[in-house]
């Protein structure tokens, strides 16, 4: 069963300096599926729990919710969360032994992938040296395997379909930076933090000297569109997508534009 978007949006009052528009994809007794926004944190920050976040806003929204997995704050995209302990214990389950569950997520990469299909199975765990940051090791790391696809190729970058078959931090950002081909915007991992039209359009650009040229994306290129599970009550294999969004869509549109 496939559903489309969006059956409702949550305008939070209290966010009146940063609003959020929170797209409620779908929602039932057990379940809710939302299409976060990029720069809006899945969990509050331990260290500043003031900071807006998408548990916060459904919190206020339904009550008790019970968190299932996260995105990244810069990454967009599908997330599912559980209403009630039954539909948290299934689902979690489901998520741990992978059976039937698809998180496919379409990654922006630097460089020119020339496979049509892989896999990148290397073990992550966290970099001892930088806080925060994940790496590949084989001494600390957990079993990690992403699974991907060539969606699109131009000149000098690859859009990919990226299925990840465990649920590691960073585990789709770190995994293609260890074979050669980082997100094409990535602070932590890559080699450029946005993306500029001159990054793409790289001869007959100009720029008068009084302007200053903005980012197209100014974010990691990365956006959760596909997620699929059983659902805990009903036993019906469900799946829901979210097209990604304008900045997105903007970047793709110029890269077919003049990246090719």
């Amino acid at each position: 069963m496939m559903h489309s978007l969006y059956s409702k949006t949550i305008f939070p009052s209290f966010c009146f300096l940063n609003m959020k528009n929170l797209e409620i994809i779908y929602d039932d007794d057990d379940i809710i599926i939302v299409n976060k926004p990029a720069d809006l944190l899945t969990i509050p920050d331990r260290f500043a729990a003031d900071k807006l976040s998408v548990s916060k806003l459904l919190t206020a929204q339904f009550g008790k919710i019970f968190i299932l997995h996260r995105l990244d704050r810069e990454t967009s995209g599908i997330l599912v969360f559980a209403k009630n302990e039954h539909a948290h214990r299934n689902i979690s389950m489901q998520f741990d032994h992978k059976e039937g569950v698809e998180k496919v997520y379409y990654a922006l990469l630097n460089g020119v992938l020339h496979q049509e299909s892989g896999e990148i199975d290397k073990p992550i765990g966290e970099n001892p040296a930088v806080p925060g940051k994940m790496m590949i090791t084989s001494q600390l790391g957990k079993p990690s395997l992403t699974l991907y696809r060539v969606a699109e190729r131009f000149k000098n970058y690859t859009l990919v379909e990226a299925d990840i078959r465990t649920g590691r931090t960073h585990q789709i950002r770190v995994h293609f930076q260890c074979i050669g081909y980082p997100l094409a915007a990535d602070r932590l991992y890559g080699t450029r933090p946005e993306l500029f039209l001159s990054d793409i359009k790289k001869r007959g650009f100009r720029l008068s000297k009084e302007t200053e040229e903005l980012p197209i994306m100014a974010r990691t290129t990365l956006h959760a569109f596909r997620l699929s599970f059983t659902h805990p009550t009903t036993g019906e294999k469900v799946s829901f997508e979210a097209p990604p969004p304008k900045d997105f869509t903007a970047l793709l549109k110029q890269l077919r534009k003049w990246g090719v």
